[in-house]
């Protein structure tokens, strides 16, 4: 890797590291979280943190390799900026359904983060291929997520 690369790359694995730490640090898999009915197809806890490492790794890479893909530094900065909005709403899942309590709206704010997801594989992806690949298994993961989330909300329904 030349030089010019290292900040970049730096940067960008700091970056998936600080939202997985915040997302992992909001979750709280204590009582509340145990004493939800879950759907008999629900993963074992422990699988958790292995997907959301992988997909972490895979989303650093589709991020670098996007940002380098960029044919103009303007569409270099929309891949920062589309990155940044959707780690703050992978974030936001985490806090409105672990801290907040809040399945049911944990389950509208994920299809904004599903939809995000659908756009930087749309947008990356139009300028490099390998980027747009690698989102494709955090957009399943996330639907995975959304429809054990959906089965949260309607066995355990009404919250708050």
């Amino acid at each position: 890797m030349n030089r010019i690369m290292i900040i970049p790359v730096t940067i960008a694995t700091a970056m998936a590291l600080c939202v997985a730490a915040l997302g992992a640090t909001i979750t709280d898999l204590g009582p509340w979280y145990q004493a939800l009915a879950k759907p008999d197809w629900n993963p074992p806890d422990v699988l958790f943190p292995i997907g959301w490492t992988i997909i972490y790794a895979l989303i650093t890479i589709a991020g670098i390799t996007a940002w380098r893909a960029a044919p103009t530094a303007a569409k270099a900065e929309w891949v920062i900026v589309l990155f940044a909005l959707n780690g703050f709403l992978n974030i936001t899942w985490s806090l409105i359904f672990f801290r907040l309590q809040r399945p049911d709206w944990a389950f509208f704010e994920l299809t904004l983060l599903w939809l995000s997801i659908a756009v930087l594989i749309i947008y990356c992806g139009r300028f490099s291929r390998a980027a747009g690949l690698l989102l494709l298994p955090y957009i399943v993961w996330v639907s995975f997520a959304g429809a054990l989330n959906w089965a949260v909300v309607q066995l355990n329904a009404p919250f708050g």
